[in-house]
C-alpha cells in the first residue's frame, strides 16, 4: 500500500470489495485543479498470491498518479478483506464492472491490469465498448495462455498499451504475439525481462506514464 492510499470498502452483491484510492491531487505536485480522470487497475491471479498491492500494479498506479489520474485499486472476491470466493474470471469480471460503475460511472476513464488482471480488463473492455468511452487501456503480462482473452477492438488500438517481457516464463511471449495478430495490434516487448518485471519496474513505469500522460 502506498503511504497516502485511502482505504475504502464497496458494497456489492456478494458482500464487499476492499479498495484503495490514490488521488492525483495528493500524490503529485500537479497544479491542475482536477484529475485527468479515473484509472481502475486489476491485480494478478487470486489463487497465486495476486493482490492490489502487487508491485507491478503499484508501479502502474504510481505512473497514472504522477501524470494526473486518480487511481482505484481493489482486491477481487476472496482476496484480502474482499468477500466471496474465486470464480474463474467470471465473478472477477463482475467485481471490476461494479468498481467501474461506482467509481467511474462517467467522465474520462482508463482501465489497466497485470496478468490475470489484464485478462479481466480485456473482458471488461469488450463488455463496455462502445457504450462506455474508455480513454486509455494498459495491459501488462496479459494472461492469454491460460484464459480465452477477447481481442481489443481496432478502434481502441491507439489508446491501448500492451506490454510484455521477452523472457516471460508464465505467459510465453509467442502466445501474446499470436493473440495480438487478430486483429493486428502493437506490442511493446521489454528485452531480458520476466513476467514480474524484476529490475525493470522503473522502465515499466516510464512506458505507462508516456502512454497515459
Amino acid at each position: 500500500m502506498n503511504a497516502l492510499s485511502q482505504p475504502l470498502f464497496l458494497t456489492v452483491a456478494h458482500g464487499q470489495l476492499e479498495v484503495l484510492k490514490d488521488c492525483a491531487s495528493v500524490l503529485t505536485d500537479s497544479t491542475a485543479s482536477s484529475p485527468k480522470g479515473t484509472a481502475i487497475l486489476s491485480h494478478p491471479h487470486p489463487l497465486h498470491g495476486g493482490t492490489m498491492d502487487n508491485k507491478v500494479v503499484q508501479t502502474m498506479a504510481r505512473a497514472f498518479v504522477q501524470v494526473g489520474w486518480d487511481v482505484i485499486r481493489f482486491n477481487f472476491r476472496g482476496v484480502g478483506q474482499s468477500s466471496g470466493v474465486y470464480d474463474s474470471a467470471q465473478g472477477e469480471l463482475e467485481d471490476l464492472l461494479d468498481v467501474i460503475e461506482h467509481f467511474a460511472p462517467m467522465g474520462p476513464m482508463a482501465l489497466g491490469g497485470f496478468s490475470f488482471g489484464a485478462m479481466v480488463t480485456a473482458k471488461a473492455v469488450e463488455r463496455l465498448h462502445p457504450a462506455r468511452k474508455i480513454d486509455r487501456v494498459v495491459l501488462v503480462g496479459l494472461a492469454v495462455s491460460r484464459f480465452v482473452v477477447p481481442a481489443i477492438e481496432s478502434s481502441l488500438h491507439n489508446s491501448t498499451l500492451l506490454i510484455h517481457g521477452q523472457d516471460d516464463d508464465v505467459v510465453p511471449l509467442t502466445d501474446v504475439m499470436a493473440w495480438a495478430q487478430d486483429p493486428v495490434m502493437p506490442l511493446c516487448v521489454v528485452p531480458k525481462t520476466g513476467h514480474f518485471f524484476h529490475g525493470q519496474l522503473p522502465l515499466l513505469k516510464a512506458l505507462v506514464m508516456r502512454h497515459v500522460a
